[in-house]
């Protein structure tokens, strides 16, 4: 049987806007396995984003339980477990534009009070930007930026990866680079990953897909 990694019960988000009440999640039940690769798929405005801040404790769930390595997460300091656990790879990068792409590698790493540029270099090599270490960001292509992002999301040797539309600002070709190479670092480092996207191609990639509607996950994609 499988070990689950995560696991999300009755996971719920409201946002309150004036006298207005939006309810973005719904009553979620979800389990991680260890080591899997699950996309979550939806059309805009569906909760995916918001799912995948509350898993990756970015945000707090207004009613339900998320368990990691079957601890709820509201026991655990949010912070130091993002940085030792979660590896986060964003649909608009997130660099910090006044460093290079070595240094915003090596960021998670300096965050738990480590200096290992060896390892922010050999990620660095292997997606490719062996020769672009000291380039920032508007140097870079949007391309060359995802791929910087990729490395610093593994820079802790994470055991969750979760990626927010990780191809929706690239065109086609640089998108199915950063898809063949997180799947190829997710099978070499053995991380469990969560891709939520909105494009049925990119969604085809999920060893397991499921859907979110209006805030539910409805049923298994096919």
């Amino acid at each position: 049987m499988s070990e689950i990694l995560l696991a999300a019960s009755k996971l719920c988000k409201t946002y309150t806007l004036g006298r207005q009440r939006l309810d973005v999640l719904r009553g979620i039940d979800l389990e991680l396995l260890r080591g899997e690769a699950l996309v979550i798929k939806g059309a805009s405005g569906a909760g995916k984003s918001t799912l995948l801040h509350l898993l990756g404790g970015l945000d707090k769930p207004s009613a339900g339980e998320i368990f990691f390595d079957g601890t709820p997460l509201r026991n655990r300091d949010l912070v130091r477990w993002r940085n030792t656990h979660v590896g986060f790879v964003f649909q608009s990068y997130n660099l910090l534009p006044e460093l290079e792409a070595l240094e915003n590698v090596c960021l998670p790493a300096w965050l738990a009070g480590r200096r290992d540029i060896a390892r922010a270099r050999q990620l660095l090599q292997a997606v490719g930007l062996g020769e672009r270490l000291h380039h920032r960001p508007a140097e870079l292509s949007g391309g060359e930026q995802q791929r910087v992002a990729l490395a610093r999301a593994l820079m802790n040797k994470p055991s969750l990866v979760l990626a927010d539309e990780p191809t929706g600002n690239l065109d086609s070709r640089s998108g199915e680079a950063i898809l063949d190479l997180l799947w190829k670092m997710r099978a070499e480092t053995g991380a469990t990953l969560v891709m939520v996207t909105h494009d049925e191609h990119v969604a085809r990639r999920g060893e397991r897909v499921l859907e979110i509607v209006d805030g539910r996950i409805v049923a298994n994609a096919t």
